[in-house]
């Protein structure tokens, strides 16, 4: 099987997958396993449609119209009805990534052979992804409850051949015109197949998979910058020794130590003593702080701790990730046994809570990062560097207004850590009277990642240029191989004031590629 190919299954969806649909653009393929379920539970659905009796989803309105039966002339109507009527969102189109992982994890809940779906149907989902076509989705429509409603809609939409879809070229066009390109025919929708396209957690679970594959990568870099700030402080690594962090043993904090402790090794700059040499001369405040210092600031003491609870805090969310993995979200659902049961479970909430724990353990290691930064710039605190690191205190402003930028983005972090899953609005005539807001919790730690990246990529700037200023004394071989790499990028070094932004914006490329812990690893060995 070629390795850009991911099989769906009736079990067995893995984050690794997600994202290679996602963010890779693999291959999918159905596996006769899932072909065989979809077909047994379509013979379920089937043999119920024949009856007389009301069954939701099969024979009857939704939500508070439920109450309705549906007779056989109208179901197919009805099922092009609620995709139509439900693909009512707004606003900004939704991220590319974002659309491809509700897309294939939607299908994946399809081919577990608990919701009813035509294996032709599915065939089709995956024939749309492999051709590249991504339903245009908008940022407002989901409620996190009875599923991810409008945006699931927009997709399904797509596969009925009509709204409108990007291609594989990025241009937006009539989705039945991107359909017909590249030979799939539209589905014609059957019984209770619309509302199992719509009813479904994939939307905020693919961005939850996503941002943690993002916050791996970004508290790695943390851990990184946070020794840099720590060697350009001239603090203690004492402090990282594992044997103190083995008698609080949470194990994020002691892989934040360790990490951090690797980066430092063999560096001519950490230990108290060292300060004295390299502060400037009459500077008597830093010569008397140099002498009696004993214990760094909390920003630079505590780091592994404020990192290491992040780090725990997003084990647990890739726990509940692997559990809605392995869930089939659907309402009704039908089971090995052929009935066909209402039940609760694409309520959002197990998703939304990490999504806003998330948020808040982003918020934290954002604000810390920006108080080591400030520290760095504050002549007073950073034991003997120049104001601002200005290369002529006064004539130039150093990294001075590169600190706002930071403390502005924290601020924003901030906000969105306020949770959405605290609220809840009632909808569908009061039928379905508490909701998740899972959905707005997904969107709202996507914004929270793309500025932590940036608050990193500013301390970066801020350490690097302040390890290049301690004049005399050799910084550890890692922090020099990401000096080195940052460079090689095209963020310039110490120097009189130029054109900030453009060297700002190259370090945020720099940490969101991935570029601190490539630059590290080849010192240290992999990172925890």
């Amino acid at each position: 099987m070629d390795m850009h190919t991911v099989v769906v299954g009736t079990s067995g969806t893995t984050a690794a997958d997600v994202i290679a649909v996602a963010r890779g653009n693999a291959r999918v393929e159905l596996s006769q396993e899932a072909l065989d379920a979809l077909a047994r539970a379509r013979e379920i659905v089937d043999a119920l449609a024949a009856k007389p009796d009301p069954v939701y989803g099969v024979s009857t309105g939704f939500g508070a119209l439920a109450t309705r039966h549906i007779g056989q002339e109208l179901r197919a109507q009805l099922q092009r009805n609620i995709v139509r009527s439900h693909a009512a969102g707004m606003g900004p189109r939704v991220e590319r990534e974002v659309v491809r992982a509700l897309m294939f994890l939607r299908l994946k809940t399809v081919a577990s052979g608990h919701t009813g779906v035509r294996p032709h149907v599915a065939r089709t989902m995956a024939d749309v992804l492999n051709a590249g076509i991504t339903p245009v989705v908008h940022e407002y429509g989901s409620l996190g409850c009875s599923g991810d409603l409008a945006p699931l809609s927009h997709c399904a939409l797509t596969l009925m051949g009509e709204g409108d879809a990007e291609g594989p070229d990025g241009t937006v066009r009539p989705a039945g015109e991107l359909l017909a390109a590249h030979g799939i025919a539209p589905v014609e929708l059957r019984e209770k197949e619309g509302l199992a396209l719509l009813n479904g957690t994939d939307g905020m679970l693919g961005m939850l998979i996503m941002a943690l594959a993002d916050l791996e990568k970004l508290y790695k870099t943390a851990d990184v910058t946070a020794a840099l700030s720590l060697e350009a402080l001239l603090g203690t690594d004492k402090v990282l020794r594992p044997e103190l962090h083995a008698i609080r043993p949470h194990p994020g904090q002691g892989a934040a130590a360790a990490n951090m402790l690797a980066v430092l090794k063999g560096s001519g700059l950490v230990g108290h003593p060292h300060a004295l040499d390299s502060v400037r001369a009459g500077d008597a405040p830093n010569q008397a702080d140099a002498a009696t210092r004993v214990q760094d600031a909390y920003s630079v003491r505590c780091a592994p701790q404020v990192a290491g609870a992040g780090r725990d805090t997003m084990a647990h969310a890739r726990l509940v990730a692997e559990r809605e993995l392995a869930s089939a979200v659907d309402n009704p659902v039908v089971l090995p046994d052929g009935r066909v049961e209402s039940n609760g479970n694409f309520h959002g909430a197990p998703v939304a809570y990490v999504l806003d724990f998330l948020a808040v353990a982003a918020a934290d290691l954002g604000s810390i990062a920006e108080r080591r930064t400030d520290r760095l710039l504050d002549k007073n605190r950073s034991h003997g560097l120049p104001p601002f690191l200005a290369d002529d205190a006064g004539v130039d402003s150093g990294l001075m207004i590169a600190q706002y930028t930071q403390a502005a983005l924290v601020s924003e972090m901030k906000r969105l850590a306020v949770p959405a899953s605290a609220d809840s609005i009632p909808s569908s005539a009061m039928q379905e009277d508490h909701v998740s807001m899972g959905w707005s919790a997904a969107r709202k730690l996507r914004t929270a990642i793309g500025n932590l990246n940036r608050i990193l990529a500013v301390e970066l700037y801020a350490a690097t240029r302040a390890i290049e200023l301690r004049a005399g004394l050799t910084p550890a071989p890692a922090s020099r191989a990401v000096v080195d790499a940052l460079r090689a990028a095209g963020v310039q070094g110490p120097g009189p004031d130029r054109f900030l932004a453009p060297d700002l914006d190259a370090a945020d490329g720099f940490v969101r590629a991935g570029g601190v812990v490539a630059a590290v690893e080849p010192v240290t060995g992999p990172l925890a």
